[in-house]
């Protein structure tokens, strides 16, 4: 089989900065992130316990971060091959500007049909560890351009690591109001979480506009060698995406309801769910910051087995044990070794093209994840509802083995997956 290099076409690229330091659009992107992603954590705590406050049931709430995930879907699916022409810079931004305004939406009113479209538009509860939402693909591709494969790996960890501390810190933030007020929150008060959404929005907006976009050209040959490599990554994105449709389906299931879930099954509020999920998301920060170094030592694909592998021992033993806490351990170890590959297995992806076709590789990258994890939280918030609390968590260990078995075979030797980076 042929195996892709990062020489398949002429390329004018960026200058490439010394290893000790990242370069200045890099380090805005990674700020840019960090200014999302509190808000997304703090919503990931506490959007499913919002609703459920002013009496939404769990397939409603199912219905609508499913929602959420298919417009995201979309989205992914037009900005991803169009950001390879150029612009990914006004595509974050308009990303950021949408933030702002679904946000105040939601801060000022619960009409529901304004509050639907909001919460769909905005993506509120899905997380993403402070990336662009559908934009993300955009914001991996630009990443891509301004670094060289062999540090890839590192950097992207680092990229999610920083967002993981920030959803950490929104997650934690959730919970302080419950303690300054001394009393559960209503739905009034958890309105009031909007404003951090909001508030990043912003920040994420001004870091991305003193960023510059670099020019990156590529000649169009169409030489029957260009063809065959062309090809030969059509093969290989075909595989991601097999892959990605179990593994997304199998996060969708519970992740997007993991705090409804917690709620349900050991009858908490926010006071306890809250800070659970912030060590769940601080402690994932860690294992991507050792996801990032295991990948320089012993590469991608070894990392990502390992971390992988405890993950589904862990997600499958989450919903057998009958203690809060121990629960919320396992889920706290349990995001630590999956999310912490994140970083490492986007790096993955951006090896499998060419430069000129990395936007095209991280919507397919994306979609494939997203589409059936809109599917997911559906499927999961009935099962929940018919009071099936333990049974989606088994069918999504079982799909992330499945998951992890395929990755193994379809990118084991291709040199993406080799590389220490």
């Amino acid at each position: 089989m042929l195996w892709l290099s990062e020489q398949g076409r002429a390329i004018k690229m960026p200058h490439v900065a010394p290893t000790h330091h990242l370069p200045r659009n890099v380090r805005l992107l990674i700020g840019a992130r960090a200014a999302r992603s509190v808000g997304q954590g703090a919503l990931v705590a506490a959007f499913t316990l919002y609703l459920d406050a002013i009496g939404w049931s769990a397939s409603s709430i199912g219905a609508v971060l499913g929602s959420a995930l298919l417009f995201s879907t979309l989205l992914t699916a037009i900005a991803g091959p169009l950001s390879d022409r150029g612009h990914r810079r006004t595509f974050l931004l308009g990303y950021d500007l949408v933030q702002v305004l679904v946000a105040f939406i939601a801060l000022t009113t619960t009409t529901p049909w304004l509050l639907i479209g909001a919460a769909v538009i905005g993506g509120f509860g899905r997380g993403g560890n402070g990336s662009a939402g559908p934009f993300s693909p955009v914001e991996q591709a630009w990443l891509a351009i301004e670094l060289p494969m062999r540090r890839r790996g590192g950097v992207f960890s680092v990229n999610s690591a920083v967002g993981l501390i920030g959803m950490g810190a929104g997650a934690l933030l959730a919970a302080l109001p419950t303690l300054w007020m001394g009393h559960l929150m209503n739905a009034e008060d958890y309105r009031l979480l909007f404003l951090l959404p909001l508030t990043g929005a912003i920040t994420s907006f001004m870091l991305l506009w003193a960023a510059r976009e670099p020019r990156v050209t590529a000649h169009a040959d169409r030489d029957e060698a260009s063809l065959h490599i062309h090809r030969a990554e059509n093969r290989l994105l075909a595989k991601l995406v097999v892959a990605n449709v179990i593994n997304g389906f199998a996060i969708g299931l519970v992740g997007p309801l993991i705090a409804y879930w917690f709620a349900v099954r050991f009858h908490r509020g926010l006071l306890e769910i809250g800070p659970g999920l912030a060590a769940a998301f601080l402690v994932s920060a860690v294992g991507a910051f050792t996801a990032g170094a295991l990948a320089r030592r012993h590469g991608i694909m070894t990392t990502v087995i390992w971390m992988r592998g405890l993950g589904v021992l862990f997600l499958f033993a989450l919903p057998l044990v009958p203690w809060f806490w121990l629960a919320m351990l396992l889920y706290v170890a349990r995001g630590a070794v999956n999310r912490g590959t994140s970083g490492v297995r986007q790096a993955l992806a951006a090896g499998l093209t060419r430069a000129e076709r990395r936007g095209l590789a991280s919507s397919l990258q994306n979609i494939s994840l997203q589409l059936p994890r809109a599917i997911g939280p559906a499927v999961g918030g009935l099962l929940f509802h018919a009071g099936y609390l333990t049974l989606p968590f088994l069918i999504g260990a079982v799909l992330q083995l499945l998951y992890l078995v395929l990755y193994a075979r379809f990118f084991g030797s291709h040199p993406a997956a080799r590389v220490r980076a």
